[in-house]
């Protein structure tokens, strides 16, 4: 298998975008990670193209990475439609390094695409009502959380206040990151005293729908150096894993963890060498579990992690530099590849205002869907400078 490194990324901001269309934020996204890979587009030679909820609420009703590929200009090219939930953007990726690992191509596309405001608010509303999976996973995920949030706070003594932390700080991030949907920094008490969804969880806790897209390059390491004198940065492991049933009384580890173990021994790390990390803060405290199941603390200290501001981009773990899903937004099928972008930067120094101190490895997790008693996919990627 030959080493992949990724030479390109862009993303739209992500927000409410009711004038743009799907092929349009997807052909914004790609021009731009053609233009940070200093790329030809024919050399472009396959592209995966992830979207998780789209169809369902636009006028294209199937093979959506045809459109997109064909409003930016692509034509001839094999382009696979992915859909993964929230891990959509993610599983694009890796079947893209994939292709160039296993030297079926040499350079490869990898794009999430989602709208999730229509220009036809009646079509949304209809959709809600309908019972259709977008409607069940709105409602289905903060209740969820709050039932195995409520175990976590009693078992540990995890605190509301040090869910609103983790609010607070990404807040902060994302007003730092002119990609995020909501750029004002809250205050504990603003998070606090916002409405209540399914307590302990509130309204600033929880990430928000949003329209956008983001997009990768990869190709083999040889061939980086045609195109570009930027840092390579070297996908050292991309694992996939789907969720297992729960059994009374017996051990169970969490998808997260599993996907997380097998990264680390792709890649030759461990949680103590990463740098910087971008994880999926569905509902903000999920950020304290992951702090666990990502082996960055010990089982039951990510309430210490936080209090302590270790997590912070100036402490000794950053996590969600971007500001993470609550502040940048969640457009589900671009969500994977947009915490990919924001590694990139932070690993090339390209990050601004929220750029870590000299990081040399990053972390992506993003998990999503649902099944049986467990998420249905989760993926953990690690790149290395």
């Amino acid at each position: 298998m030959r080493d992949v490194v990724i030479v390109g990324v862009g993303m739209t901001r992500f927000g409410k975008f009711l004038e743009r269309s799907l092929p349009d934020l997807g052909r914004e996204a790609i021009w731009k990670a053609v233009g940070d890979a200093n790329i030809p587009p024919k050399d472009i030679q396959i592209a995966y193209v992830a979207n998780s909820i789209g169809y369902q609420l636009t006028e294209l009703k199937g093979t959506i990475g045809q459109h997109v590929l064909a409003a930016a200009g692509f034509f001839g090219i094999p382009i696979i439609n992915v859909e993964n939930a929230c891990s959509s953007g993610s599983t694009a990726l890796r079947s893209a390094c994939l292709e160039v690992a296993s030297g079926n191509f040499d350079v490869a596309l990898a794009l999430g695409v989602e709208k999730l405001f229509c220009d036809n608010t009646a079509r949304s509303s209809e959709a809600m009502a309908s019972g259709t999976p977008y409607a069940k996973f709105g409602f289905m995920f903060p209740a969820l959380y709050s039932m195995n949030l409520k175990k976590w706070m009693e078992k540990y003594g995890i605190t509301q206040r040090q869910f609103a932390k983790v609010a607070v700080k990404n807040s902060k991030n994302g007003a730092l990151n002119p990609n995020a949907q909501f750029r004002k920094p809250l205050s504990i008490d603003d998070v606090l005293n916002s409405r209540v969804i399914a307590y302990p969880l509130t309204l600033y806790m929880c990430s928000t729908m949003g329209d956008g897209a983001a997009a990768a390059i990869v190709c083999t390491r040889d061939k980086a150096r045609k195109y570009t004198t930027k840092p390579l940065v070297e996908v050292a492991a991309c694992e996939l894993v789907s969720g297992t049933v729960t059994i009374p009384n017996q051990p169970h580890e969490p998808l997260e963890a599993r996907a997380a173990r097998l990264a680390y021994q792709k890649a030759g790390v461990g949680p103590e060498d990463v740098d910087v990390a971008e994880v999926h803060d569905g509902m903000a405290p999920a950020e304290l579990m992951l702090y666990e199941e990502l082996g960055l603390c010990r089982e039951g200290e990510g309430g210490r992690m936080i209090d302590e501001g270790l997590t912070e981009i100036t402490g000794k773990i950053p996590v969600n530099p971007s500001g993470g899903l609550a502040a940048k937004g969640h457009p589900v099928g671009a969500t994977g590849l947009a915490q990919i972008a924001e590694i990139v930067w932070q690993l090339r120094g390209e990050a601004g205002e929220r750029q870590v101190n000299d990081p040399k490895v990053g972390l992506t997790e993003n998990a999503g869907g649902w099944v049986i008693d467990d998420n249905a996919a989760c993926a953990v990627t690690i790149l290395k400078k």
